[in-house]
């Protein structure tokens, strides 16, 4: 089943999706969206709302409630091995094994995924471009193992094999976390390079608002398991009579009855 979204199939169609967890708590409350092809898009929102949740669904890890996820015509509870081959996700805290260096744990974790997609011939010249991608130095790299590496460090090494073996759907949770100011710039222009580039949609979160308004196509604002704004960094922006994407954020968890805490 491929479900389509304008002219071009929408790479991963978000409907209904209810998620409630042992104890009674509700974590999502049937939110809705969909990224096209080479489209950046924006979960935004305060701590508890639903992004990892959310997340978490899309990537197979969780089951949902009800609703349904559907990646490259591909539906992830039905089909969750597909759906893998399909998919990349770098949660906020990950770091790699610890006893392999950068370069070894590049080569582990990129043959995996293109192994299990049948494109093993492909594997050496994938770990040099994602080594590059780094930005990291080839002896470090070669030498020190990921144990001794610093957050910033781990989160360009994550976020380079993320992009690098080319997935239909790229889950990027607070990517620049632990980054400076020079190579979230630059971690920032790679992922919108390679999503227009290749064609690789991207759904990532962060709570950089400056960020997510220069790196995103689109955003939706979710609150209390529930999305209340979705659209442009620009119409949204607009429609909220702000300054930014930060004070529209603001405005919007205001007015909609969200929380920002």
């Amino acid at each position: 089943m491929v479900l389509v979204l304008g002219d071009e199939a929408a790479v991963l169609v978000v409907r209904d999706l209810v998620k409630r967890y042992s104890g009674g708590v509700t974590a999502l409350r049937g939110i809705s969206f969909s990224v096209e092809k080479g489209e950046v898009f924006g979960l935004v929102g305060p701590n508890g709302a639903g992004k990892s949740t959310t997340f978490k669904i899309i990537a197979t890890l969780l089951k949902p409630s009800s609703g349904t996820v559907v990646v490259d015509g591909v539906d992830v509870v039905r089909e969750p091995l597909e759906a893998r081959k399909r998919i990349t996700f770098v949660p906020e805290e990950v770091g790699g094994y610890r006893r392999l260096t950068g370069l070894e744990y590049l080569r582990f974790i990129i043959s995996a995924y293109l192994s299990a997609r049948g494109e093993e011939r492909g594997i050496d010249r994938v770990v040099v471009e994602a080594a590059k991608l780094t930005g990291l130095d080839y002896e470090t790299l070669a030498s020190t193992k990921m144990s001794d590496y610093s957050k910033g460090m781990k989160r360009r090494v994550q976020v380079a094999w993320a992009l690098v073996v080319r997935p239909r759907l790229a889950i990027l949770d607070e990517p620049t976390s632990g980054l400076d100011v020079e190579a979230s710039y630059e971690l920032r222009r790679i992922i919108k390079e390679y999503a227009k580039t290749h064609g690789v949609s991207v759904l990532l979160s962060s709570h950089n608002m400056l960020e997510v308004e220069h790196l995103c196509d689109r955003v939706a604002l979710i609150s209390r398991g529930r999305i209340i704004e979705e659209g442009s960094p620009r119409e949204i922006v607009e429609k909220y009579g702000a300054e930014n994407l930060e004070e529209a954020y603001m405005k919007a968890m205001k007015q909609r009855g969200g929380s920002v805490a």
